[in-house]
């Protein structure tokens, strides 16, 4: 199993200049392919892997969530960035100690967002939210000092589309202890850059789910990394549905003639994903 503190050394130094993306698979298969691409760092995603297992997002358990990312930190030799939702509690301490099970699985980061899953009162309280990253920051320095905390603000995803209010959350997240920010949902570069700014010189994660920008430009005005979200996973669904609606409704299978061939498949996971 490769080295879980030289990777998250590794990961670290990605985050000290320049940009990089950083993709989300959903399972062990599309990891490995994603290394094979040459990509130097993974994060994963709820709501591809919520799919993957018949769920909506944010229906997967804490130990669902934990065994996941055991699986892909032990079966490919990249950092692992987890996408730890609300960290399956409310209270900081509750929090905290998830943070430190998290950590233990043998991934290099960990995001912790400020949203509540309550469209009425989509956002933990201010002082909460600060206080829950403050919390996550605690217990990583008390177990595991070189674990990456990521601090998510999800009013741009959540119904609260209010960049002064995004940035006041990111900015506090910073101050308590987030080594890395990020705010879902951005998409004009303006807002992007007014981020960036703000925070530096911590940096900034963008999520990019469509074509509306590109690496270069989210480089050439600071962003550092660069995510995908759930965007691949409802990729490789787009090419399961387009093919079986056309067999479920017209009794062809045309798509299925597009599909990469078996033998391409079968060489990618040929190819050792772990060196002994």
């Amino acid at each position: 199993m490769p080295d879980v503190a030289e990777r998250r050394r590794v990961f670290r130094r990605l985050h000290e200049r320049g940009c990089f993306v950083i993709p989300n698979p959903w399972d062990l298969g599309s990891a490995r392919l994603l290394v094979q691409l040459g990509f130097q760092a993974l994060a994963t995603t709820s709501s591809g892997f919520a799919w993957s297992t018949g769920r909506p997002d944010n229906h997967i358990t804490l130990d669902d969530a934990l065994a996941h990312f055991r699986v892909l930190a032990d079966g490919v030799q990249v950092p692992i960035n987890a996408d730890f939702e609300k960290g399956f509690a409310r209270d900081p301490d509750a929090l905290a100690r998830n943070v430190v099970r998290a950590a233990a699985t043998g991934i290099a980061a960990l995001s912790v967002e400020d949203s509540t899953g309550d469209e009425a009162d989509p956002l933990f309280e201010f002082p909460l939210a600060v206080e829950r990253i403050r919390a996550s920051r605690r217990a990583l320095d008390e177990r595991t000092r070189d674990v990456m905390l990521v601090g998510r603000s999800e009013g741009f995803i959540a119904g609260r589309p209010d960049l002064r209010e995004t940035i006041r959350r990111l900015t506090a997240f910073a101050e308590a202890g987030a080594d890395c920010l990020f705010a879902p949902g951005l998409r004009s570069l303006a807002d992007i850059e007014a981020v960036v700014k703000a925070v530096a010189p911590r940096p900034v994660n963008v999520l990019v789910g469509s074509g509306f920008t590109t690496v270069a430009a989210l480089a050439e005005i600071g962003v550092r990394r660069i995510s995908v979200g759930g965007a691949l996973a409802r990729s490789a669904w787009t090419g399961f549905l387009t093919a079986a609606r056309e067999i479920a409704g017209q009794g062809t299978f045309t798509e299925l003639g597009r599909a990469v061939p078996g033998i391409e498949m079968n060489a990618a996971f040929s190819t050792p994903a772990v060196k002994e």
